[in-house]
């Protein structure tokens, strides 16, 4: 069983760790489009290494590899690590995938392209909109008296008017604009006046330069209420029936290249006259063009979209201020008129992705003094200072980009994204410093100049009415949806409505108002889609995968979860597929300092379930209880410690689960009734799993307990098993 005899959980742990620290430098093909929780790609090269290949990991995994006329299917295939990791080897790939924007960019990811021609028709676009609307993102600067100096960003507060008197009322939470991580000093603005001070001590930041008030750290808006500077009355908000939040310009970031090397830190003004004078002009531009791609569809209902509904937005096209509007509408206009299909796509896919930074839902971030796109939290978080960013992208005198959301920035990142398939390289850390190991002979595509073709083929489908020829496939490697997870649909619509409105008959799947479906797998309260529900869709995908295995040929798929719960209906789905769990390993996934997991006690730890028809089980990762259980975590921790991570609670619990998980579908598999209900079979996987013992003081004693760091990751691959050492099934 390779996998379960050649994956080293040191080796690729430690690479895995690394590369989702920052995942672009490791495999830029990612940078193509967002998606959301990609795994790491040096852990699904490792599984497909494993599987495949006939030498140590050591050896072959900075090397090329070639594995022609095996076929690798993905179910799930979402933003497509583990497709593109094996079409990268030289497997044919075949994907599915219910949501339509999952389809669209793994093709992108996928699809060769003439990286010269697209660059050409790339700066003729930014050239057009430059000269067309460039000066909107100038300003002057009013330190030097330099006019016409790129703005890097627009900062935006949301106002309302006052119940009582009518005044003006802004949202803001507090008034520092930034710290002195990495400007000089902290900037606050003055509530009174608007001008920004530059104060040492913002606890006691004392008086305004310009209108000699106090300055003050906190804001008036709190837990949604926000009291009237001018008549005193406490106003709620958000206000639906209002409509979509109005926003002031308060602030602005530019970049001064002339003056940078006189001056510390960062450029920030208060917008003056001519900068609202440009604003307005803008929006008189903007009423006047008039609509051909900007897309009039309304925001569903949903479990996310519904903070959108609160605030009263009811179009995507109302989270845009008019000179987003206007700047993305002309950039489809020229989007369009490219006559090279395939260069045409790839500037539709870079429109889509820009989406992420210009809205009026970015954030501006205090501390790095960036924005943050609409993405760095798995929702739509609705705060009350927006971060507006400059559209066309700033480059310096090195050719080095400046600030982050522009065009600029989005074509660089998809140029470099699409030359990692034409010259994929590792990252070799092993002896203390970062070397980037050209690996030439592989590539990534369906052709390269004048290699043997792959075969890849990606369908905007159900994998639950999968029919998929009987033992036609090598292996599947997957990573499935969680019961309960990020609702992928609602977040994806917000670029998909733009994305079919520009080339919505040219793609699979476009034809749908939205990429939700009722036959996505998540938990959904809106929806009322229960454990019940994504136990069922599973178990439906993973026997039509079973009977299309060839024999002896491997599930592998990551999953984790806070909840037990979760793992249930994954063991129903193996249990139901007549496969066997023969192997369950652990291996970092996810960045722990990701927003949406930093502090939430969630793991980054992922278990790989490798499932086969038949095959050997390691005799010593057999346990009865509990007891058993923890030396065998107690190797794995200190495996996963020796490759530089350091477990926590929640990564402890997730590897418990896991194991758990895999001896109750070894208990259970002989007598498994497929026909039972499925509440029935849920119920008898928790009876099982508890018969090992207490699973919650296990993990709050392997948490607790001090452990000493493991040796150093040698990198000997462990020795051929004696067949005593294993146990057929």
């Amino acid at each position: 069983m390779p996998i379960e005899d050649r994956f080293l959980i040191p080796f690729i742990a430690g690479m895995a760790l690394r590369e989702k620290q920052i995942q672009q430098n490791y495999r830029p093909i990612i940078a193509v489009h967002k998606w959301f929780a990609r795994r790491p790609g040096t852990l699904f090269r490792g599984m497909v290494l494993s599987e495949f290949g006939n030498r140590p990991l050591t050896d072959s995994f900075f090397e090329a590899n070639d594995f022609p006329g095996r076929l690798v299917a993905d179910p799930f295939m979402g933003g497509g690590t583990p497709l593109l990791e094996a079409n990268r080897v030289g497997c044919d790939v075949l994907g599915f995938d219910i949501n339509p924007m999952a389809a669209w960019i793994l093709r992108e990811e996928i699809e060769h392209l003439d990286i010269a021609a697209y660059r050409r028709e790339a700066n003729t676009l930014i050239e057009r909109l430059t000269a067309d609307i460039g000066a909107a993102y100038r300003t002057d600067c009013p330190l030097y008296g330099d006019c016409g100096v790129p703005v890097k960003y627009f900062l935006w507060v949301k106002t309302i008017d006052c119940g009582s008197c009518g005044h003006t009322v802004d949202l803001f939470p507090g008034y520092r604009i930034a710290d002195d991580t990495r400007h000089p000093a902290h900037v606050l603005l003055c509530a009174d006046c608007g001008a920004l001070n530059e104060v040492a001590d913002p606890d006691n930041p004392g008086k305004c330069r310009d209108c000699k008030s106090r300055l003050a750290l906190k804001g008036p808006a709190r837990r949604n209420r926000c009291t009237c500077p001018n008549c005193g009355y406490q106003n709620s908000y958000p206000r639906p029936e209002a409509g979509p939040p109005q926003h002031r310009m308060f602030a602005i970031e530019y970049y001064n290249p002339e003056r940078k090397a006189d001056r510390r830190g960062r450029f920030f003004k208060k917008p003056d006259a001519r900068d609202l004078d440009r604003y307005a002009a803008i929006r008189s531009r903007w009423q006047e063009t008039g609509c051909r791609y900007v897309p009039e569809q309304s925001i569903l209902p949903g479990d996310e979209t519904g903070r959108l509904h609160r605030w009263g937005y009811v179009r995507y096209r109302d989270l845009f201020n008019e000179r987003q509007l206007l700047g993305l509408e002309l950039s489809a206009r020229l989007i369009a008129a490219v006559e090279d299909e395939r260069i045409r796509h790839a500037l539709a896919t870079n429109l889509s992705d820009l989406l992420r930074y210009q809205n009026m839902l970015c954030r501006y971030d205090t501390m790095a003094l960036k924005s943050l796109d609409i993405f760095s939290v798995h929702g739509f978080p609705v705060g009350q200072v927006q971060c507006e960013s400059n559209l066309l992208g700033i480059v310096d005198g090195r050719g080095t980009g400046v600030g982050s959301g522009g065009w600029t920035n989005i074509v660089g990142k998809y140029e470099k994204a699409k030359s990692f398939c034409d010259a994929p390289f590792e990252v070799d850390r092993s002896r203390g410093h970062r070397k980037i190991v050209p690996v030439p002979g592989e590539w990534i595509g369906e052709r390269f100049n004048a290699a043997r073709q792959r075969k890849v083929s990606i369908r905007c489908a159900s994998s639950t009415n999968l029919d998929l020829e009987p033992n036609s496939l090598d292996a599947v490697f997957t990573d499935p949806p969680y019961f309960g997870n990020v609702q992928y649909g609602e977040l994806m619509d917000f670029c998909y409505v733009w994305l079919r409105s520009l080339i919505g008959h040219e793609a699979e799947g476009f034809d749908r108002e939205s990429t939700r479906s009722p036959d996505e797998l998540t938990g959904n309260k809106t929806l009322a889609r229960t454990l019940d529900h994504f136990t069922d869709g599973i178990a439906s995908v993973y026997s039509a995968i079973a009977r299309a295995l060839k024999p002896g040929s491997p599930l592998a798929f990551t999953f984790h979860h806070n909840r037990i719960e979760a793992y249930r209906a994954i063991g129903v789905a193996i249990l139901d597929s007549g496969l066997t769990c023969s192997a369950t390993i652990p291996c970092p996934a996810e960045m722990g300092g990701s927003i949406h997991i930093h502090g939430t006690g969630s793991s980054i730890v992922d278990t790989v379930f490798v499932c086969r028809q038949s095959g050997q089980v390691r005799r010593d990762t057999l346990f009865e209880d509990t007891e058993e259980l923890a030396e065998l975590v107690g190797r794995e921790l200190a495996q996963l410690r020796s490759a530089g991570m350091k477990p926590t609670a929640g990564d402890i619990r997730c590897i418990v689960f896991g194991h758990l998980l895999r001896m109750a579908i070894w208990r259970l598999r002989s007598a498994w009734d497929v026909k039972a209900p499925t509440p029935d079979k849920l119920e008898n996987l928790a009876k099982t799993v508890s018969g090992f013992g207490d699973a919650k003081a296990l993990i709050d004693r392997l948490a607790a307990k001090a452990v000493q760091p493991a040796a150093p990751i040698t990198g000997t691959p462990p020795s051929v098993r004696e067949v005593a050492d294993a146990v057929s099934f």
